[in-house]
């Protein structure tokens, strides 16, 4: 099995990649997964009698965790008890075979383990280290619990997410740890590319608020330069006017970014008002910035009185930016998202066909695949300890005995 997987993969973009997962949940977990779709071997560590605590976030059909099986995809699942003696031995056998190792726990927990990245680079020199935590490896905050939408309030995001009558918001989905996700898959790469150079691996530190912050770089340079922070303005944006989530008259809604002039005046003749070109409240994004209650109502007056789809084919034909607020079963019968293969089918022991978020972004000559979807708890354990570290099936048993997998 192992070698019919490895040759599947060997000709990816990562299939010279070992990966070995710890932690837990979502944003450690998600590095896995964006290196497992292009490649690598996952080697995913579960505790024994308690996995992953993702495996137990709805949805759920017949007991089987949904999120988990896109989340734990291309990975192979086994169950370790990493903090104890007979479980460590073994985890240092499988750190020196990788290439990467993602952790998630909170800072010091490695430590207490006797599992210090920092003491095993004289021993792993090789071996990158990515880890990610709620505040980061070091601060005054690095021992409290992190989550990714205490990151979204602290990173400042928050401050101007919102509607003004309402207050500030947060996703509805954890952003902070897919973000985190990204950047720290990221940091593993330019690592590998430094370790061409040098021979030497590093270690990677993420924290949760940190790539937030980064993304909302305007906001930082604007505070450092000006003193002044963003308002809560809704769905619109301060710069861009008008930019707004519009309804429309059958019940739909589209959305508008004007972010130029020519896109604006697209705009009015689509609305069939050269007047909003002409005046001299609007003339400039300036202007329009000043006024924006103006324009925008001029806009949400003009969107409701149109169905969604007349509105859409005058917003193309006039080339205005523009889009129809999906439902997500829209996005799965999207002739645009057919073409492009965004939503892809893996078929699962469990659930059979399952369809899922595709790799991204897409490769040219080696892109990304969905091999198998996530694994029960421990279901590759012959798979790794035996056939890769060459445990025999008795030192199985027995380790199964001591509840160490």
């Amino acid at each position: 099995m192992m070698s019919q997987r490895h040759n599947e993969t060997e000709q990816s973009a990562l299939g010279d990649l070992k990966v070995l997962e710890l932690g837990s949940m979502l944003a450690g977990p998600f590095i896995g997964s964006m290196l497992g779709d292009f490649g690598a071997q996952v080697i995913k560590v579960e505790k024994p009698g308690k996995p992953d605590a993702l495996r137990e976030w709805p949805p759920h059909k017949e007991e089987v965790p949904l999120w988990w099986k896109t989340m734990a995809r291309n990975k192979h699942a086994v169950t370790l008890d990493i903090s104890r003696s007979e479980g460590r031995e073994i985890a240092l056998r499988l750190i020196g075979e990788s290439d990467i190792v993602i952790e998630n726990f909170r800072p010091g927990t490695l430590e207490r383990w006797g599992l210090s990245p920092l003491e095993l680079r004289e021993l792993f020199p090789r071996v990158i280290w990515v880890r990610v935590s709620g505040w980061g490896q070091n601060g005054p905050k690095s021992q409290e619990g992190g989550y990714a939408t205490i990151a979204e309030a602290f990173s400042g995001l928050s401050s101007f997410t919102g509607h003004p009558d309402k207050g500030p918001m947060v996703s509805a989905f954890p952003m902070g740890d897919y973000l985190a996700g990204i950047f720290g898959a990221f940091g593993a790469l330019a690592a590998l590319h430094q370790r061409e150079k040098t021979g030497s691996g590093q270690i990677i530190d993420v924290a949760l608020y940190e790539p937030i912050l980064r993304i909302i770089e305007s906001l930082v340079v604007r505070f450092d330069q000006t003193g002044v922070g963003k308002p809560l303005l809704g769905n619109q944006m301060e710069e861009d006017v008008p930019r707004n989530v519009y309804p429309t008259a059958d019940g739909g809604a589209i959305a508008i970014s004007c972010g130029s002039q020519s896109i604006y005046e697209g705009l009015a003749n689509a609305m069939g008002r050269p007047d909003l070109i002409a005046d001299p409240r609007f003339k400039t994004m300036a202007l329009r910035v000043e006024n924006r209650d103006l324009i925008d109502k001029e806009v949400a007056d003009w969107m409701v009185e149109q169905s969604t789809a007349e509105a859409l084919e005058l917003l193309r034909a006039h080339r205005v930016v523009a889009g129809k607020v999906n439902q997500i079963q829209d996005v799965f019968s999207d002739a645009h998202v057919a073409a492009r293969e965004a939503i892809a089918t893996v078929v699962d022991a469990h659930l059979g066909k399952i369809r899922m978020p595709a790799p991204t972004p897409k490769l040219s000559d080696t892109p990304g695949s969905i091999r198998w979807a996530g694994q029960t708890p421990g279901e590759a354990n012959e798979e790794i300890f035996c056939q890769q570290l060459g445990l025999n099936v008795a030192e199985l048993e027995r380790l199964r005995e001591l509840r160490i997998i």
